[in-house]
């Protein structure tokens, strides 16, 4: 029977964890009804949504009225940007951190067509991005400013109270997309009172794919992105994903509070392993970090045909660089820290979580500098 493969790559997507799942199942087999209808399947399935509404809420502070059930991180985000621009339509200016997620940065360079301009803050030689970057870059006419939390390819946490303070300072509406920080640090939006708009997804905590939120806050502007029934209170349009919507809660309900000292000693073990064992190898980024996280310059091999070798060694972890019509494009993440390209192609995230063991991390760095070694007798050779 084939080994199970080792998957050090929770950032790019979770399991569903068995709970999630047993959660689920009803509303896919017996309780399938409309939450909008009125007879009895119908309103069980809507009260199931807000009972998860309610548990993705209290994973960060907030109240469940807020909180708009999406379909993933991507419409969370762009619903915030949506509505900024559509409350201050004279406001022709975005600040967005240069380390953002696609979701932001592709919506941004859309609107920059549309003749908006843009402003890129950058970082830190950390990764870090910093209040009084993102105070420089604000203007009387910013619509809107965005940094996330915690970044999906190093980990780096963010000072997003400060950043937000100086949104506030200046009156412009601030998201931050929290889609990896969720459940891995904590998050409490009734302490971050400059803070507008905050996306979540749920399969970066152990809930399925094509479910996500956005929490706004009370008052600030809000501008449905989808146009059609009245659901979600109006805010979204479009029948509600009742099973994904329940997994969702219950992941959240299951990650609230949980200790992941253990996931970050495996991740430090992994880290260390592979800094001892391969000459020249650093790690990208640096403070504050989510705990289950690492970037590793894996020290003068690039990243893209690792993978490979990865794959067929039953590894699975992600490459700091991303493939695209056969072309390797350096981490735009890792570049905006200063990184030269050849150190960006170089690099591997690996990314763990609560099922993780350290009989798998041993494994993986074998894996590792058994591949690295590989591919470089097949340079040499």
């Amino acid at each position: 029977m084939p080994t199970a493969p080792i998957y050090l790559d929770c950032n790019a997507t979770t399991r569903v964890r068995p709970e999630v799942f047993e959660t689920m199942r009803p509303f896919l087999q017996d309780q399938y009804g409309n939450p909008s209808s009125a007879y009895r399947l119908g309103s069980t399935a809507a009260r199931a949504l807000e009972q998860a509404r309610a548990q993705v809420a209290g994973l960060i502070g907030a109240q469940a009225e807020d909180v708009i059930f999406t379909s993933c991180g991507t419409e969370s985000a762009n619903t915030a940007l949506h509505s900024a621009i559509s409350a201050f339509p004279d406001k022709r200016h975005l600040v967005v951190s240069a380390i953002e997620h696609s979701a932001i940065l592709k919506h941004a360079e859309h609107l920059a067509r549309r003749g908006y301009a843009v402003t890129r803050v950058g970082v830190d030689a950390e990764g870090r991005v910093q209040p009084e970057a993102v105070a420089a870059a604000l203007r009387d006419d910013t619509a809107f400013a965005a940094v996330m939390w915690a970044n999906n390819e190093t980990g780096v946490i963010s000072p997003i109270s400060e950043i937000a303070a100086e949104c506030a300072r200046r009156g412009v509406l601030f998201f931050s997309d929290a889609v990896q920080a969720a459940g891995k640090v904590p998050i409490d939006v009734s302490r971050v009172p400059g803070l507008h708009y905050l996306g979540l997804s749920g399969h970066k905590l152990h809930a399925p794919k094509g479910i996500g939120a956005l929490w706004v806050r009370p008052g600030a502007p809000f501008s449905s992105l989808l146009h059609g029934g009245g659901q979600e209170e109006g805010r979204r349009a479009g029948t509600e994903n009742v099973a994904s919507g329940a997994g969702f809660g219950q992941a959240c309900a299951l990650a609230r509070g949980r200790d992941l000292a253990a996931v970050a000693a495996r991740r430090d073990r992994l880290e260390a392993a592979l800094l001892e064992r391969l000459p020249g190898a650093s790690v990208n980024g640096g403070g504050e970090r989510l705990p289950n996280t690492t970037n590793i310059y894996l020290g003068g091999v690039e990243a893209g045909p690792l993978l490979l070798l990865f794959d067929k060694a039953g590894l699975c972890a992600s490459a700091g660089s991303a493939c695209s019509s056969g072309s390797v494009h350096p981490s735009h993440v890792l570049r905006a820290m200063g990184c030269s390209a050849e150190r960006a192609k170089g690099s591997m995230r690996f990314s763990l979580d609560v099922f993780t063991t350290d009989e798998e991390i041993d494994r993986a760095v074998e894996i590792v500098v058994r591949s690295i070694d590989k591919l470089k007798a097949a340079l040499a050779g």
